[in-house]
């Protein structure tokens, strides 16, 4: 049998997948809920106009990318709002040809209009799906964000864990309205945790032969490259917490550690050129515009946690913590982590750019959330905490649900 079959061979979709895969399904039935009592606003003409050009053609606007500018503030979230659209004009030119000329989207050039003056914007009428096309991408970027929270949740806590975060990540209001508007925050999110937790394993296969080396680097390079392509801020975010992380973990190859991470950050910053179509001006653009620019502040952890919407999660988080300041069992590599990397992310601010730095700490708050939960499941009063656990995701939950629109 060849590896790639034996990969496939290995896959199991038993009770635990299949429990995990109803709770990503929720999250998409929220999502599709909260579209669909949406409308189209400004910020979505200008992710449809401007990602549409990314892909079509180049802009009008002697020397910049797109009429919007030179993008800095996330080229890749308007790629992947412009993606569906174009693919979707694509589709209505080809079913052209099987309407009849009065029914046709695009009329023959002697008509009154021609193809080329056509925007998706200006077809809206005719496309019925523009709204749920410019958020499908990244709704589908939280589902796999969440699935990245499940696997490795399970893999370092067990099933009991990896429920736990799933269900307050698939459960939280904030992630939510996070993935039904074109914005670059839930794509940065999934760079980051990714990257930072794929720097731990590269750092493992570290100690072992070579050729298991290469299929994660490559992983960790596409997971900095989507990180960067989001916000550039957030690869040397990503960059420098896998680096600590990795020369905690590489014990006798903390000299190969700086190579590995270089490699990975020249290969992100070859992707985004790519984003940015090979054009050296506006990918340059990006390194002058400040957009990289942070800073700190505690009011995005104090405006989240005072939020009503979320708090089982504070629950969960403040009960975790205190666990794993009381308990010595629950203080271990795993559980710290993310709880490092939560609060940096946590006071981060953007300056130079729009973006939301201290909602890329959310998954790594409900990871750390889930791991000493599923330490303290395991105790000797394991009942109780798994009684008190399952009422705070009722609780995050009925809270998730009563934020969102039209059921009341």
């Amino acid at each position: 049998m060849t590896h790639r079959f034996g990969i496939l061979r290995r896959f199991r979709f038993n009770l635990p997948q299949r429990i995990a895969a109803g709770l990503l399904a929720l999250f998409l039935v929220q999502g599709l809920w909260l579209t669909g009592h949406q409308t189209l606003t400004d910020r979505d003409y200008q992710y449809a106009r401007c990602g549409r050009e990314t892909w079509e053609r180049p802009s009008a606007l002697s020397g910049y990318f797109t009429t919007c500018g030179n993008i800095h503030d996330g080229i890749l979230a308007y790629r992947m709002a412009g993606l569906p659209l174009t693919l979707n004009l694509l589709v209505e030119k080809g079913l052209d040809r099987f309407r009849k000329p009065e029914d046709r989207v695009f009329q023959d050039a002697g008509g009154e209009v021609r193809a080329s003056d056509l925007s998706t914007w200006e077809l809206r009428h005719q496309m019925p799906y523009v709204l749920l096309l410019l958020r499908l991408p990244f709704l589908l970027a939280g589902c796999v964000l969440g699935g990245c929270i499940w696997w490795v949740t399970r893999r370092l806590y067990g099933n009991l864990g990896g429920y736990t975060a799933l269900s307050l990540y698939c459960f939280s209001p904030a992630v939510l309205r996070l993935c039904v508007a074109p914005n670059a925050e839930v794509l940065a999110a999934l760079g980051v945790y990714g990257g930072v937790y794929t720097c731990i394993g590269v750092a493992h296969a570290m100690q072992g032969p070579r050729r298991k080396w290469r299929p994660r680097i490559v992983l960790l390079t596409v997971a900095f490259g989507v990180a960067a392509a989001s916000h550039i801020a957030a690869l040397p975010v990503v960059a420098l917490l896998g680096l600590a992380l990795m020369l905690w973990v590489a014990e006798g190859r903390r000299s190969q550690v700086l190579p590995v991470v270089l490699a990975a950050v020249a290969g992100a910053l070859v992707m985004i050129f790519a984003c940015y179509g090979f054009s050296p001006d506006a990918f340059s653009y990006a390194f002058r515009s400040q957009a990289g620019l942070l800073w700190f502040s505690l009011d995005p952890a104090r405006r989240f946690f005072s939020t009503l919407g979320n708090a089982g999660i504070t629950i969960a988080a403040g009960a975790a913590l205190a666990l794993y300041l009381g308990l010595r069992r629950s203080r271990y590599f795993g559980n710290t982590t993310p709880l490092i990397c939560f609060a940096v992310l946590i006071v981060l601010v953007m300056t130079g750019a729009q973006g939301s730095p201290w909602l890329w700490a959310l998954p790594f708050l409900v990871t750390f959330a889930g791991g000493v939960l599923a330490d303290a499941y395991e105790g000797p009063r394991g009942r109780l905490a798994m009684a008190a656990g399952g009422a705070i995701l009722v609780l995050q939950a009925v809270f998730c649900l009563l934020s969102l629109p039209g059921l009341l």
